[in-house]
């Protein structure tokens, strides 16, 4: 139990507090339980409803960038604009009218005209 007076950790048969010295009679408060702690927050849940012109753009990109697999090189910028695009439409978000141009020159011209006029809606 805890001493009232001074706060010290006592023996529970002790009838005065060895640190302080005061009688503690039927005074003395039994030693107190820690707070439980709170569980931890979900992660947020994420959008699933996909922008339906980023969705059919990353398709034509995956497709070209499938395609564009015999020749190596070409994926070397095809990868990473495949990913980011799918990270951005995952996230909830547009993509930038100069990444929308760098699609259209240099993955896929479909999926580059998709992408600028997704953004060219946002803009409006």
């Amino acid at each position: 139990m805890i001493c009232p007076h001074c706060g010290k950790e006592i023996d529970d048969n002790a009838d005065v507090c060895p640190e302080c010295g005061k009688d503690l009679g039927k005074n003395a408060a039994p030693a107190p339980t820690p707070a439980p702690t709170p569980a931890p927050n979900p992660a947020p849940a994420h959008n699933t409803q996909y922008n339906p012109l980023q969705l059919v753009a990353f398709v034509l990109m995956i497709i070209t960038t499938v395609s564009a697999g015999i020749f190596l090189i070409p994926l070397a910028w095809m990868i990473p604009m495949d990913v980011h695009l799918w990270q951005q439409m995952k996230n909830g978000n547009k993509v930038g009218i100069g990444f929308g141009i760098c699609t259209l020159i240099f993955v896929n011209l479909i999926s580059g005209i998709l992408l600028i006029v997704d953004t060219a809606q946002e803009n409006n």
